[in-house]
């Protein structure tokens, strides 16, 4: 089987490569044989593709491969399998642990999803990480209030993209959000966002939420930046909400902390990863959003915005764009 490795096992973008040398994977239990259409990519196989992700990685990562989001077909079932839920040849998309950097890879049946007849496989491979993740910060994790203003940084990011529209889906009241030029901050708009803060032109973000909120400030923010923001966060936070970390893009450590501002606003923190989550929590955030998420997607009342696709011989490009931060959008690898 083919896939694609890193020379030496850590590197830059040009020490990638189609290897042939792959053993194949067995089919066991309750896994599903895939062959992969599509697969997304994620900031998290920059981290992997160096050496430097920042979590121990499950042991289910398909020897080490890169990729979490996949499309393709079904090829083969285990002998666990339930009867009846998949079959040969359907169409499916999923998150894995890793391994989605490949021509074919294995996934529990729990973990699988069918692609809607309405969605490309390109569409397919850049849904799950994306929109799982979003689902859990603003839903599972974040408790999103009736009628709340949320406020969304990276909005032009994957995540950041697909958190404005489950917020907009959620009945959010106000949604900001935060982005680096005048064209991401058109896109964010463009999915629902009422507000989108440049914050390379220098507009602050906390200003806008305290004059578009009459004071009142957001019921929920998620957070993918960390310590250049956290000041801010702590402005715009009204009474009684939550702040919910998932990603920490400028550093981890705040200086000269005060925590008396969380306390006279009784503000919840909120942290929370997924690809090193216990299987049945994933399974809890795949229900929810095949549930809750999937039905407007296949009815085109969301969707994920695609920056570009490459054939998966051009990988080192596509890590290229993704590392200089050029796409606004997920980026896309078909296999071939």
């Amino acid at each position: 089987m083919r896939a694609i490795s890193v020379k030496d096992g850590r590197g830059p973008a040009s020490a990638m490569f189609i290897d042939d040398s792959f053993p194949d994977p067995v089919v066991r239990n309750d896994r599903i044989l895939v062959q992969i259409k599509a697969f997304g990519l994620n900031r998290m196989d920059i981290w992997q593709r160096q050496a430097n992700y920042p979590y121990k990685l499950p042991e289910e990562t398909h020897g080490n491969t890169m990729g979490v989001e996949f499309s393709g077909v079904v090829l083969d079932l285990g002998p666990e399998c339930s009867s009846g839920k998949f079959h040969v040849g359907d169409r499916v998309f999923g998150l894995v642990y890793g391994g989605a950097y490949a021509e074919r890879l294995t996934i529990s049946e729990k973990m699988l999803m069918h692609l809607p007849p309405e969605l490309s496989f390109e569409e397919g491979a850049g849904i799950p990480e994306t929109f799982f993740t979003a689902s859990q910060a603003i839903n599972l994790v974040g408790s999103i209030p009736p009628n709340a203003n949320v406020l969304i940084h990276a909005g032009a990011s994957g995540v950041g993209q697909s958190a404005i529209q489950v917020a907009h889906l959620a009945g959010a009241k106000k949604i900001f959000a935060t982005a680096g030029s005048p064209q991401k901050c058109d896109l964010a708009r463009s999915l629902g966002a009422d507000f989108a803060i440049n914050y390379r032109a220098g507009e602050d973000f906390a200003e806008v939420v305290e004059r578009e909120t009459d004071g009142h400030g957001v019921d929920l923010i998620v957070d993918l930046i960390g310590t250049d923001y956290w000041e801010g966060n702590v402005k715009s936070a009204a009474v009684d909400s939550r702040i919910v970390v998932i990603a920490l893009m400028s550093g981890s450590k705040i200086p000269n902390f005060d925590m008396r501002p969380l306390l006279t606003k009784r503000v919840w923190i909120c942290t929370t990863t997924l690809r090193v989550r216990q299987p049945e929590y994933q399974v809890k955030v795949k229900d929810f959003f095949v549930e809750k998420i999937l039905p407007a997607l296949a009815e085109r009342k969301i969707k994920t915005v695609i920056d570009k696709v490459y054939s998966w011989s051009q990988i080192r490009d596509a890590h290229e764009r993704m590392e200089a931060n050029q796409n606004a959008g997920k980026l896309i690898c078909t296999v071939d």
